[in-house]
């Protein structure tokens, strides 16, 4: 479950430096009945603001009220969301990452102990991490030893465990 907004890396113009952070807070500009909105980030090294377009001339009409309400709120579940949002990162020009914005809720480690765990990883929002990562935070094992038994088939799983992975997924540890 993620724990903070992720880092936004974009190349800032005041410095060169490529990382952004997102403190949940918007910008809404009406010209008539014609709207825009941004969501605010700043640059890690200079403290520079960027805008990255949420909504680009669209008639005040046509914007959901709720949405236009969060946005003056600055509501920082809906900066999350559009955080998310495929179409905002394609129209900004950038990517997420998430390192140290996440963490593994386990449900205790009494299952350790088992010869044979059967385990359901279910994400609280479309995190993309590496499952040899959270196999071995979860399980308390060293990556090396979560890619040995993949290896030797002591862990097991119907999607493919190497790469990232954002959906949820199921695999079973043989002790």
């Amino acid at each position: 479950m993620p724990t903070c907004l992720p880092t936004v890396l974009r190349r800032c113009a005041a410095c060169a430096s490529e990382r952004f952070r997102a403190n949940g807070k918007f910008r809404v500009n009406a010209n008539h009945k014609l709207l825009d909105a941004w969501l605010l980030v700043l640059c890690t090294a200079c403290g520079d603001t960027a805008k990255l377009t949420v909504l680009e001339r669209i008639n005040v009409r046509s914007v959901r009220p709720e949405l236009l309400d969060r946005m003056h709120d600055n509501d920082p579940g809906l900066a999350a969301e559009l955080l998310q949002d495929p179409v905002v990162r394609r129209r900004n020009r950038i990517a997420l990452d998430w390192d140290n914005a996440w963490r593994l809720n386990t449900g205790g480690s009494d299952h350790l102990d088992r010869d044979v765990i059967d385990v359901s990883v279910r994400f609280a929002a479309r995190i993309p991490v590496r499952p040899v990562r959270l196999i071995a935070e979860g399980c308390g094992l060293s990556r090396a030893e979560v890619e040995r038994r993949i290896t030797e088939g002591n862990l097991v799983s119907a999607v493919r465990l190497s790469g990232k992975l954002s959906g949820d997924f199921t695999f079973t540890l043989k002790r």
